[in-house]
């Protein structure tokens, strides 16, 4: 079961909610090339084969340390659910993704200062039966989430990821993909549970 707090230390071969959101609830995706560069930053740092700068340097690569399991890009916040092989490996891809998107986002729309509220907070599940309860959590986001673009949902519901996302560990608990669609679109039933997760995970 997730913890009631933010998790203070990280733990090796841990499954973690990761989440961050805009300094004042201002919006850190503004259009449809925000969303893209943020995701492009997935396969920068998590795709198994390590990336070169423009320059000529190679980008941190965390593709054995750390698999990426769903997540949510939110206009204001965003949701990740990762596994975390090894310790610091979980701090170090945010720190990568933070301190790259908002050194684009500031430099396309000439701001300074800090984007996000707070360094990113993270929730630790020990409990195997969370984890398709939390991907759920996360797909059921958005107000539309049927048609939400900037979810891990639709490479659940396709088939087709891309090589930085790892859907096979959620979907191994249900007998097809249909199953697991038909399970986040039974959010009624359980909406007790969505709450506590709401209240323990989020606290929005």
């Amino acid at each position: 079961m997730p913890s009631r707090n933010v998790t203070k230390e990280q733990v090796p071969e841990s499954y973690y909610h990761v989440y961050a959101k805009g300094a004042n609830r201002q919006k850190i995706f503004l259009e449809a090339a925000d969303y893209k560069y943020f995701l492009g930053l997935f396969g920068r740092y998590l795709s198994s084969k390590q990336t070169i700068s423009k320059i000529g340097e190679p980008y941190p690569h965390y593709h054995s340390e750390v698999k990426l399991l769903a997540y949510c890009l939110m206009s204001n916040h965003l949701h990740l659910f990762v596994y975390q092989k090894d310790v610091p490996f979980l701090e170090k891809l945010m720190r990568s993704l933070m301190t790259s998107y908002s050194r684009y986002f500031n430099l396309k729309y000439k701001r300074t200062g800090p984007l996000y509220e707070s360094r990113y907070k993270a929730v630790r599940t020990d409990n195997d039966s969370y984890l398709q309860h939390i991907t759920r959590y996360i797909h059921l986001n958005p107000r539309l989430w049927q048609t939400y673009r900037y979810s891990s949902l639709n490479y659940y519901r396709a088939g087709r990821e891309p090589e930085w996302l790892n859907t096979a560990k959620i979907l191994g608990l249900f007998d097809s993909r249909e199953d697991y669609q038909k399970f986040v679109a039974d959010y009624e039933e359980h909406r007790d549970l969505m709450s506590e997760l709401k209240h323990q995970l989020a606290n929005y």
